[in-house]
């Protein structure tokens, strides 16, 4: 066989009553005897795990051997990809773009070896210590003149929007700056990449939040200034007060106006359009830390739990519950204090 293509997926999950084994990441190999023939398993996985690519051989390198791997860690709505490869070429124009979108951006740094990236009227040759921001759904050409390893994070389009609303207004990514914002997260996502095999679901999605707010510090140094986008900015803002401030009893529309030097009346007028009120993106954050520490078995009784997110009633707590998920919290824990799933009762 002149390629192959080989997957190890993710094993069975673990008892609870026993230490967690590492989880197993997705790795996947090729191997071919041409860079320039039979490289339909690169081009499969390019397609899984990144976005899809029409193959061949680089330009500036020999028609020798091929081999590459790439190795996938999932964690909540994110993907960290290492990648290594000998040279190649690739061309992802836009009827490919049409034919197999994937709505994504991702923050690349290459560590080894030269890529080639041609997107839009830019020419950019990366060199270790380089980074790059890409975007799913745009047409781009690359070249591995020589063999090459680069680390990917993948973000949903959604999310980078959620935590950089100013990118929505460009027509392209931005090139990213030096920054130390974009060096931290580099940094960070080396540390990741040893983790997260033993980090459980919880931690999954304190690390994946994490990454999403370092992307934004590196992002923003690289985008435009309008008044659209700074109102989206400030909303942005907004939003992380009240995640940082949850457990404050006193949180609310005046108390986040205050720390904004805005009246409350400008505060509601930030968020109109927008389908969000203040007061509801205090609830709704609140409900949800509530109901990730209510699954924790070790996380306190339902009225601990719900004062320490900053509900000071705990008969309110109770409804607002109900209301929103359906299922009361002394169901949600109960079951997870006897190690059952919380389905909502009929």
């Amino acid at each position: 066989m002149p390629t192959s293509l080989d997957l190890f997926a993710d094993g069975p999950g673990h008892d609870q009553c026993v230490p967690p084994r590492p989880r197993v990441p997705e790795r996947f190999r090729v191997t071919s005897r041409s860079a320039g023939l039979g490289m339909d398993a690169w081009v499969e996985a390019l397609d899984q795990t990144h976005v899809a690519f029409d193959v061949g051989a680089s330009r500036r390198a020999g028609d020798g051997p091929f081999e590459g791997s790439i190795v996938r860690h999932r964690f909540a709505d994110l993907e960290l990809v290492d990648c290594a490869a000998s040279p190649w070429a690739g061309r992802r124009n836009a009827a490919l773009v049409a034919s197999r979108p994937r709505d994504c951006v991702g923050f690349q740094v290459l560590r080894k070896g030269v890529e080639l990236v041609d997107v839009g009227k830019l020419h950019v040759q990366l060199t270790p210590g380089d980074l790059i921001l890409w975007d799913g759904c745009e047409p781009v050409d690359v070249e591995v003149p020589e063999p090459f390893v680069k680390r990917t994070l993948i973000v949903p389009r959604e999310r980078v929007l959620a935590a950089c609303p100013r990118l929505a207004e460009l027509d392209q990514v931005p090139m990213l700056r030096p920054t130390a914002g974009a060096r931290l997260l580099a940094r960070y996502l080396d540390a990741l990449a040893l983790e997260l095999p033993t980090l459980d679901a919880a931690q999954d999605v304190a690390a994946a939040d994490v990454a999403v707010e370092l992307l934004r510090a590196a992002i923003e140094p690289s985008v435009p200034t309008t008044r659209s986008a700074r109102r989206s900015e400030m909303r942005e803002r907004v939003r992380r007060h009240i995640r940082i401030h949850l457990q404050d009893p006193e949180l609310g529309p005046e108390s986040i106006a205050r720390a904004h030097a805005l009246s409350v009346r400008a505060l509601h007028a930030l968020f109109e359009g927008t389908g969000e009120s203040v007061a509801g993106l205090v609830r709704s954050q609140r409900l949800a830390r509530c109901m990730e520490d209510l699954r924790q078995p070790s996380a306190g009784s339902v009225t601990e739990i719900a004062f320490r997110w900053g509900f000071s009633d705990a008969a309110h707590f109770s409804r607002v519950f109900k209301r929103a998920f359906g299922m009361t919290p002394s169901h949600v824990r109960r079951s997870a204090l006897e190690g059952e799933p919380a389905a909502a009762p009929a």
